[in-house]
């Protein structure tokens, strides 16, 4: 992780052979890092569940339904 256990915030750069270069860099990437944890996220918009997603939950439950139904003590006359 970059934070130390002080809380110190390490970036290293060595892309370059300049060392003003490299910290222009880490500078840069510094610059980055706090605007993409300055934006705030989206808020998600509630959608109704799909045709197909409502089809695959119900045959899920009717599945598990019969495999349950297996699991009873069987009668002479019941067939399966």
């Amino acid at each position: 992780s970059r934070i130390t256990q002080q809380g110190v915030l390490v970036l290293k750069a060595q892309q370059h052979r300049s060392q003003d270069l490299n910290r222009l860099d880490a500078f840069s990437r510094l610059h980055e890092l706090v605007n993409s944890v300055a934006r705030a996220p989206k808020t998600r918009r509630a959608t109704k569940p799909t045709y197909g997603s409502r089809q695959r939950r119900l045959e899920g439950k009717s599945q598990r339904s019969q495999t349950k139904a297996l699991r009873g003590r069987m009668r002479p006359n019941q067939a399966g």
